[in-house]
């Protein structure tokens, strides 16, 4: 799977909690990202089979609202997650700049 910034925000937030159980709103809070961005990466997740997804079980008179589709990383997810976050990490150099700083590092005058 092709590890983009908004999945790896959606891992990350799932990550967090692995045995937590997320519906969009929540996870649109956790991640930062627009629903038009959060539901095909959980999409993605699900089709790959990091993610599985419930409906919550409950009365929608009663509770006064739809229920909500719950969303929690696979045994398969976490560790796959996991191990994406890491490779991620391992790529970003550790020279890079610092810029605001003094010295050869400052940010480029543009």
């Amino acid at each position: 799977m092709r590890i983009t910034i908004p999945v790896a925000k959606v891992l990350a937030a799932l990550l967090a909690e692995p045995e937590a159980e997320r519906y969009g709103l929540d996870l649109m809070r956790l991640t930062g990202l627009a629903s038009g961005t959060l539901y095909p990466v959980l999409h993605r997740l699900r089709a790959a089979g990091w993610l599985a997804a419930d409906w919550e079980a409950i009365d929608p008179v009663a509770a006064g609202r739809p229920p909500r589709r719950y969303y929690r990383l696979t045994a398969e997810g976490v560790a796959e997650a996991r191990r994406a976050l890491a490779d991620l990490r391992a790529a970003i150099p550790d020279d890079r700049p610092t810029w605001g700083g003094a010295g050869p590092t400052e940010a480029p005058a543009w």
